[in-house]
């Protein structure tokens, strides 16, 4: 049986052959999904958002659904609807674009905050509820959202509770250079997201999924997941930190990185890597401090450097 970390780098090589140049993304994206979290990812158009999304989706085999979420778009389009059927006499649930393993909202933020406030339940609590019934999600289930910077015209800032619910939040950015030829090169004849194949399965994913919550973190390692956490929280240039479950989310995403460098146990350096993208997008800094240009990225930066690194102690250590 291939390890761990074989079948995780199968997977990013897989994303790679369609997303160019961008492989740090690439592993916060599938660390993303073995963390059984959500994944925001926000960025300007036509840097590959979406495909990045549909690339994770082909290369693990799970049912994939895409919403393009406009202003227009109603809640029951998200959930699905319940429809009388005339030969049963009884009310039958035609399940929404949300009830696949991985699903793609796209341009999350063109729809109103009522819209999107429909993907609350299904991201929380893996659950949808019409008419008073609850249906379960699928498993794995992982919503990558899209969303263009709210400077951008018709669109709509999301909701501090939906954003709170995404446990990552990354940013594409342009292509250099050389990689933006090489994107010209490979889209020549056709897509080649076109040609990707499926590397995984399901059940290598909930494998992977199982794997992650193994991998041992050291009580000191917990500690200093915590004081960056309550670091954000006590800032003179920050509004509202970051939640509890922004420490959940650093925590888990340590460990996925772990498993991703074939280690059984997290070392401070995963912390640090997955600081920003865990806790950035759950800080909102006071309006003064917009002013200075500091941003909640730069902020989670500022408190990883200066706040001190415990030493990692392996499983099983003992004091002597």
């Amino acid at each position: 049986m291939q390890s761990g970390r074989a079948i995780i780098e199968q997977i990013v090589a897989n994303v790679e052959n369609v997303i160019v140049g961008k492989r740090a993304e690439v592993e916060q994206a599938v660390v993303a999904l073995l963390c059984q979290g959500h994944l925001l990812i926000e960025d300007v158009p036509g840097v590959g958002k979406t495909m990045l999304a549909k690339s994770i989706a082909r290369s693990v085999g799970c049912s994939f659904k895409r919403i393009q979420f406009t202003p227009d778009l109603l809640p029951s389009d998200v959930t699905g609807v319940s429809i009388y059927n005339q030969r049963t006499s009884d009310f039958e649930f035609r399940p929404g674009p949300v009830m696949a393993q991985i699903v793609l909202v796209d341009e999350i933020n063109l729809a109103t905050p009522k819209t999107q406030s429909a993907l609350l339940e299904a991201m929380e609590e893996r659950q949808v509820t019409v008419d008073g019934r609850t249906h379960p999600t699928p498993r794995p289930f992982l919503v990558l959202a899209t969303q263009n910077p709210i400077e951008y015209e018709g669109t709509f800032p999301l909701p501090e509770a939906q954003l709170d619910r995404f446990m990552m939040r990354i940013h594409l950015g342009y292509p250099a250079a050389t990689d933006e030829i090489a994107i010209m090169d490979r889209q020549q004849l056709h897509h080649p997201v076109d040609d990707l194949q499926q590397i995984v399965d399901v059940a290598d994913v909930l494998r992977l999924q199982e794997a992650v919550k193994q991998i041992y973190v050291d009580p000191l390692v917990k500690q200093y997941i915590v004081s960056i956490t309550e670091a954000t929280r006590r800032h003179e240039a920050v509004y509202l930190g970051a939640s509890p479950r922004g420490s959940l989310a650093l925590f888990r995403a340590a460990q996925a990185r772990a498993l991703l460098h074939d280690r059984d146990f997290v070392l401070p350096d995963d912390v640090k890597a997955m600081a920003s993208a865990t806790l950035a997008h759950r800080i909102i800094v006071k309006p003064a401090a917009r002013v200075r240009d500091i941003t909640p990225e730069s902020l989670v930066e500022e408190l990883v450097a200066q706040l001190p690194v415990p030493g990692a102690r392996a499983r099983g250590w003992v004091a002597g």
